[in-house]
């Protein structure tokens, strides 16, 4: 099976921690040429001397806040005139929790810009040079929300929905071309972002953070929270020749907890 990346660029947006840094390092070692695309410049320098280079690789970053699309289209510009890109890894935070029922209006258009409106920004750039290439992978990093609703996300629910019908409708248009489009939809896993659902769990419920973690991993048939490595190694599968008839499809790596088909 043929999942090396070797002469292959790959664009990965938050790449300066969690799943993203996991996805860039599984892609060095596979040989791609990483471009990674997150707003701290001090982070994306530290992570792309950390790299593998062991096929003669040339890693870069640019700077750019996925809050500001202004600032993700230049990025992706700058980035497509001076490479083709083979790999479009689609990943950046997500909205802050809380009831849908108290999200104030802005927090719906933010989320949507931020997610949708970007990942747009940047399929368009990256393209012409996939099409040119005949091979393309866009990946998507999502939420098993998109199957089933998680409590107190209600932003994020609407959106991590969205984002999974416009993945869907996009692969339908540029399958032929040799390109495909998948979503990663990561259960609880070991990041800032579950930690930070811990706590805020913890506080809303006043139990500690332990209980909280107890009560989550009964959820889970695997009984253990995700690593980002085990994101990341579905991610490189994806992006591989292997890949290249998996199309359109959003996989749960969750340990088995979405209650779904």
């Amino acid at each position: 099976m043929n999942i090396s990346l070797e002469g292959k660029t790959a664009v990965i947006g938050g790449s300066t921690q969690g799943i993203g840094l996991a996805i860039a390092k599984e892609f060095a070692e596979a040989g791609a040429t990483c471009i990674l695309l997150a707003r701290n410049e001090i982070s994306l320098k530290e992570v792309v001397s950390q790299l593998a280079t062991s096929h003669q690789q040339k890693h870069q970053y640019r700077t750019a806040d996925f809050s500001k699309p202004e600032e993700v289209k230049a990025a992706i510009e700058s980035i497509v005139q001076s490479s083709p890109v083979h790999i479009l890894v689609n990943n950046t935070g997500g909205p802050k929790p809380g009831p849908i029922t108290e999200a104030a209006d802005s927090a719906f258009t933010d989320a949507f810009s931020q997610h949708i409106i970007c990942n747009q920004i940047l399929v368009k750039a990256v393209l012409p040079s996939m099409k040119s290439a005949a091979y393309g992978r866009i990946v998507n990093i999502v939420s098993t929300s998109v199957r089933i609703p998680i409590n107190n996300l209600g932003v994020s629910n609407t959106i991590r929905g969205a984002t999974a019908s416009w993945a869907k409708t996009l692969s339908n248009e540029v399958a032929q071309f040799g390109i495909t489009v998948n979503n990663i939809l990561p259960g609880f896993t070991e990041t800032a972002r579950l930690e930070s659902m811990i706590t805020g769990i913890s506080q809303n419920r006043g139990v500690s953070k332990d209980s909280v973690r107890d009560d989550l991993k009964a959820e889970i048939p695997a009984r253990r929270f995700g690593n980002v490595e085990e994101q990341a190694a579905v991610a490189a599968f994806l992006a591989s020749p292997a890949a290249s008839y998996v199309n359109g499809v959003s996989i749960p790596v969750d340990g088995g907890r979405t209650g779904s088909i």
